[in-house]
């Protein structure tokens, strides 16, 4: 199946005021998933379910009170977590002066175990190395994040975040503060991805993509964006699971567009590093400051919005090829 939407209007103005939220109905039982990609007003809140990899999640839209589990779009408050120590064989090992190797010994093993231990300033470094390749995306009614995807002002982002964009209205900015109009380049709901241009912007700092299919449960990783529009937000976790498979709806009709389409992102990533609504196209990097995912939805629990610790990001790989798909106004290709 192939999808591909361009867009050639030139920017415009984004206007003011948000949207309200939406309702519909809601499962009674389990944890439902939510796009992370809109602060403070929900114009599109979606419920998604956490499943083994090899299910599929269906969503459906959550009713405006209370109920089981939802998922929303990821954009609210984060706060910066920073992974200072490991239990190894019942000992707690802390590292806060370097990054180093620890020997320990269990009390039911005497053989020595080499833990390669992060610290806080560690951490620090990586994500002042990747914030500014990390924006915030601002469109009437809704606001997400976006990630630097090459020095031509291409950025990428949640479809979901630029979906209810009228006349192309989307404003960028940058960790300087500077604000930017930028035109859709493309999009494709099937992946909820979508690519941004901006034009006569210098000093671009294009982000480094690294390789999703080398992540490891238990890595740690750091996810940066705009939570609740607080640009530049970093907090910290570890690769909870990976492989996941999330699926949205097309039930629902988009008041700017035709019906929406189902997205089905496979690979999906895990991660327990706090993802709020406003997250939503910002970046999930690995040590070695590279982007490695998109985060992209939350699942959330009772009638809070806000992260509970299991938060989802699309695998960079995916995003690589369809990003220059879009850019290059091919097709794009879906093989599920």
């Amino acid at each position: 199946m192939t999808e591909n939407v361009n867009h050639e209007a030139e920017p415009a103005s984004p206007s003011a005021g948000p949207a309200e939220p939406t309702t519909g109905a809601e499962p009674t039982t389990g944890a439902q998933p939510i796009w992370a990609g809109t602060a403070p007003a929900y114009p599109h809140q979606h419920s998604w379910y956490g499943t083994p990899p090899t299910q599929q999640v269906p969503v459906v839209p959550p009713r405006s009170g209370g109920g089981a589990g939802k998922v929303v779009a990821a954009g609210l408050l984060g706060f910066l977590l920073a992974a200072g120590g490991a239990v190894v064989g019942g000992a707690v090992v802390h590292d806060l002066d370097g990054s180093h190797t620890t020997t320990t010994t269990s009390a039911a093993n005497s053989r020595p175990t080499s833990v390669k231990v992060m610290d806080r300033s560690s951490l620090a470094d990586i994500a002042a190395t990747v914030k500014p390749s990390v924006v915030s995306i601002q469109v009437p009614g809704a606001e997400g994040s976006g990630v630097v995807f090459n020095s031509d002002g291409y950025i990428v982002t949640n479809n979901h975040v630029v979906a209810e964009a009228r006349g192309n209205a989307v404003q960028v900015i940058f960790s300087d503060g500077k604000s930017v109009s930028a035109r859709i380049v493309g999009t494709d709901p099937k992946t909820d991805l979508a690519v941004v241009k901006v034009s006569g912007v210098s000093g671009l700092v294009p982000a480094k993509f690294g390789d999703s299919n080398a992540l490891r449960v238990g890595d740690t990783v750091l996810a940066v964006g705009s939570p609740l529009g607080l640009e530049g937000s970093v907090t910290s976790g570890i690769v909870s699971a990976l492989n996941r498979t999330i699926s949205e709806g097309g039930d629902q009709s988009n008041p700017f567009q035709a019906p929406q389409q189902t997205t089905d992102i496979g690979g999906a990533i895990q991660t327990d590093a706090a993802i709020n609504p406003g997250n939503s196209g910002g970046a999930l990097v690995d040590l070695n400051a590279s982007v490695i995912g998109i985060n992209t939805a939350i699942a959330t629990s009772g009638q809070s919005n806000g992260n509970i610790g299991v938060g989802f990001a699309i695998p960079g790989n995916l995003v690589k090829r369809v990003a220059q798909d879009l850019i290059n106004g091919q097709k794009v290709s879906h093989p599920f």
